[in-house]
């Protein structure tokens, strides 16, 4: 039996932020969400003042790779306790690996050398490939990435906060309007909307200004010859040889994260291979330079994970006072089901339709809940995390001219560290709960066991992990 790491986020890799399992843990691809993560405490400056905590704590981007944008004090002012934060726990990071490993180039030539039949059989010329490794040295710094462990955690409140901001927003109204008869013809030929693709575009890239800097190929064969997730590495990177050899993008212009992902909306090579158009008829799928190419691509991505046309991802929802029903993603009832629950939308008005929906609480009875359909199932299927989801979702509804989350969060209250987490794992293991391998990841199983332990309690059962409720076990 694994952790929850392993559970729900494909490749099980730790994060920099997370709020009883609602914060994101990797990418489309199930692994990269972690890849622009942890550069260090004077990246994560650059980073707070120019994404915002978009993409771990929103993704906490290459930002001491050159070409970072400078820092904007004003708007990092706002976010000091998360950049506070942030700076501890990389900190706290670096302690553990105080130095890179050392990768010798010819144990990279020799692993590389080992591949080339793969890369011939799938069509890649000799020439090329030897053109392409002749030359390269290994990063070592993959491998810290790799294995870090993050330590402090971020509110969701905080990480919807930021990355849902005024700047964003009035961002993503620029570009709609920019890249309107485009967005036209993607909706007609994907029925995804338009806000939800411009908000996913703001929440990965902060509308292509932060999209990574490191060379795809040397991260990835690093990756491919040295570390744990070697098989991993190994397909993507024979999937980025297949991007170069079509004549896609160049290869110095494939540049992204540590591990893979790039682009526009930040895709991993193989999930380009799936979904990736060519939708500015160029001869070329671009999603770095072409903004249309990106977004009809982040849209067949999500019309191929079942997103339906012209229905909604979901309500911000009333719940009743002491509610002990079902809640959880996993939880999906009827719409009619809810309506008998009490659930109303949060201006009063009753639950419409009659698909199946899921109630969702992410900070627990005190904080604001949603009811979501299929459509935010599509957005969880481009990265597993559901306050990624609900970002994306939240941003969409605000380019739309919709209002701010109306009820309150539980802004006083302290977050878990890892080391707790996982302490309350053990806990909840010891009563005979299951949690899986206790990793301090708050999954899904772990969520029901803490509901399970509320009930014995007498507490109402949200399954929302705190201070407060480790201290009664």
């Amino acid at each position: 039996m694994g952790g929850e790491g392993g559970e729900d986020s494909g490749a099980g890799v730790a994060i920099a932020v997370a709020a009883a399992g609602f914060l994101p843990r990797c990418c489309c691809a199930h692994f990269a969400r972690v890849d622009l993560a942890w550069e260090g405490a004077a990246g994560s400056a650059a980073f707070f003042g120019s994404l915002s905590v978009g993409r771990f704590m929103g993704q906490l981007y290459n930002r001491n790779q050159p070409g970072a944008p400078p820092v904007d004090i004003h708007r990092m002012t706002s976010f000091l306790p998360l950049l506070v934060a942030a700076a501890a726990a990389a900190f706290t990071v670096s302690a553990q690996v105080a130095q890179p490993p050392v990768l010798q180039a010819s144990e990279l030539s020799a692993c590389l050398g080992q591949l080339r039949g793969e890369a011939l059989a799938r069509g890649i010329p000799g020439e090329k490939y030897d053109e392409i490794f002749a030359s390269m040295e290994p990063d070592p710094s993959i491998l810290v990435l790799m294995d870090k462990q993050p330590e402090f955690v971020t509110p969701i409140w905080d990480y919807l906060g930021a990355l849902v901001d005024e700047k964003r927003i009035a961002q993503g109204r620029l570009k709609l309007a920019a890249f309107s008869d485009a967005l036209d013809r993607i909706e007609e030929t994907y029925g995804v909307d338009r806000q939800v693709l411009v908000a996913l575009w703001g929440v990965e890239t902060r509308y292509g200004e932060i999209m990574g800097s490191r060379p795809l190929l040397r991260s990835l064969a690093t990756g491919a010859c040295f570390g744990r997730r070697q098989p991993f590495f190994r397909q993507e990177l024979l999937a980025t040889l297949r991007i170069v050899h079509s004549g896609d993008i160049a290869p110095e212009r494939l540049v992204g994260s540590w591990a893979g992902a790039f682009g526009q909306t930040q895709f991993m090579p193989s999930t380009f291979h799936r979904v990736a158009v060519d939708f500015d008829g160029d001869g070329r799928k671009d999603i770095l330079d072409s903004v249309p190419d990106a977004l009809a691509s982040t849209a067949n991505y999500l019309k191929q994970s079942g997103w339906k046309k012209g229905e909604p991802w979901g309500y911000e929802v009333r719940v009743p006072r002491k509610y002990d029903g079902p809640s959880g993603r996993r939880a999906r009832l009827p719409m009619e089901r809810w309506r008998e629950l009490g659930i109303k939308r949060i201006d009063g008005r009753a639950l419409p339709g009659d698909e199946n929906a899921a109630l969702l609480m992410p900070a627990g009875s005190r904080g604001p809940a949603f009811i979501v359909t299929s459509n935010f199932q599509a957005l969880i299927a481009y990265n597993p995390a559901e306050a990624y989801a609900l970002a994306i979702a939240h941003l969409s509804d605000r380019l739309k001219g919709g209002g701010a989350i109306q009820a309150s969060w539980p802004v006083g209250e302290t977050m878990l560290t890892r080391e707790q987490r996982i302490a309350l794992q053990e806990r909840l293991a010891a009563r005979g709960y299951d949690v899986g391998t206790p990793d301090g990841i708050i999954g899904p199983r772990t969520v029901e066991a803490i509901k399970e332990f509320q009930k014995s309690i007498g507490l109402q059962p949200d399954g929302f992990a705190t201070v407060a409720l480790l201290k009664k076990m």
